[in-house]
């Protein structure tokens, strides 16, 4: 769901994904149906300290600070990148999410009616916000339609034009601007089917994101401050470390049971998280009757040794790892096949975008 009405398809497009502490992007270009990786980029800051988007606050859901954008600059001109065209994502606790339904009637009539009801459910002036819609739930009793389920999605103007800014100092045509999930979705959802309820999680460095998902269509969406920053921050504090050595512990080590001194500080924090998992998915099977058995994970935290392992055995369901480079049939040099399966969460966002950019 893309909220820009240019938001056709090209034979190049940039995906960039803006973090609390990293930018990535990636250049795809398209030949007929074939779906090339021309490049791909990531700058992170080694600390939270050292966070340029600082970005929170009571007065505003978020402000991109200028440096954000003169990285981004630097960072495309030192990778040669020229393509213009972009695709960028917009945080999901910067959105806001609603669904409701409505009674039968045309698709014409559809649109007008969601229109109206929109000022019933968006808690902004509609004014201030720009808003999209998709429908993704038809009910029927014996052939014939008897409401119509709709997901509403509102950005505040002001955030829309801090990234209409951002694009504006580095030279940059936005082509489209797109809510995570939507782009997670595109890129990882499709390696274990669609046809039956999916939990999507994005362990991100300040919030974790668990959405489900089914036929490509969000379902239902929850945000929570539980993340992998959380993770480093309690190895730091407990050990009396500095951040860039209890980052690389936490990457090396990670849930490893025998390690007597990590596993009992990570292990409540996880806990969490797949409490939260549990929680949401049995909410849906109690709303809508349907089983979430396959869950997906994704973000840099996904890929922390024994995660999967560990949450395979409590939800007792099918865990997986996103692959999102393989799932979506990018071609790439074959070179590039273990370093893009081990990087591929954390760039699962923006390649998403860039596949909306090039047509899938």
């Amino acid at each position: 769901m893309s909220l820009n009405p240019f938001a056709n398809f090209h034979k190049s497009c940039l995906g960039i994904d803006i973090g609390s502490f990293s930018i990535k992007v990636v250049h795809l270009s398209r030949l007929g149906k074939n779906k090339h990786l021309k490049n791909y980029l990531k700058f992170q800051f080694p600390s939270q300290e050292d966070s340029f988007l600082k970005v929170f606050s009571d007065e505003s859901l978020l402000l991109l600070s200028d440096k954000a954008g003169n990285i981004l600059k630097n960072l495309l001109k030192k990778s040669k990148i020229k393509e213009r065209n972009v695709f960028i994502s917009i945080p999901d606790f910067s959105t806001f999410f609603t669904t409701f339904e409505l009674p039968p009637m045309t698709k014409s009539e559809l649109s007008k009616a969601v229109e109206f009801e929109a000022r019933n459910h968006i808690p902004f002036s509609l004014s201030d916000v720009v808003f999209d819609w998709q429908e993704i739930k038809t009910k029927k009793e014996k052939g014939k339609v008897v409401n119509h389920k709709i997901l509403l999605i509102a950005v505040p103007t002001k955030v829309i034009h801090q990234y209409q800014r951002l694009a504006s100092l580095c030279n940059l045509n936005i082509k489209g601007l797109e809510s995570e999930i939507f782009a997670l979705t595109r890129s990882s959802v499709n390696e274990v089917g669609k046809e039956e309820p999916v939990c999507l999680v994005d362990i991100g460095y300040t919030t974790t994101t668990m959405s489900i998902v089914k036929n490509g269509f969000l379902r239902t969406s929850h945000s929570f401050d539980i993340s992998a920053n959380d993770f480093t921050k309690v190895i730091s504090q407990s050990l009396n470390i500095n951040w860039p050595k209890a980052e690389r512990i936490k990457s090396e080590t990670g849930l490893d049971p025998r390690d007597k001194e990590i596993f009992p500080l990570l292990r409540p924090q996880v806990d969490l998280i797949f409490q939260k998992i549990d929680k949401v998915t049995q909410n849906f099977y109690q709303k809508e009757g349907e089983k979430v058995k396959k869950v997906i994970l994704t973000g840099g935290a996904s890929c922390l040794p024994g995660l999967k392992e560990y949450f395979k055995v409590f939800l007792k369901k099918d865990i997986y790892i996103s692959n999102p480079f393989y799932a979506s049939n990018v071609s790439y040099h074959p070179l590039l096949e273990n370093q893009l399966k081990k990087i591929g969460p954390s760039f699962a966002i923006s390649l998403g975008l860039a596949l909306r950019g090039v047509g899938k």
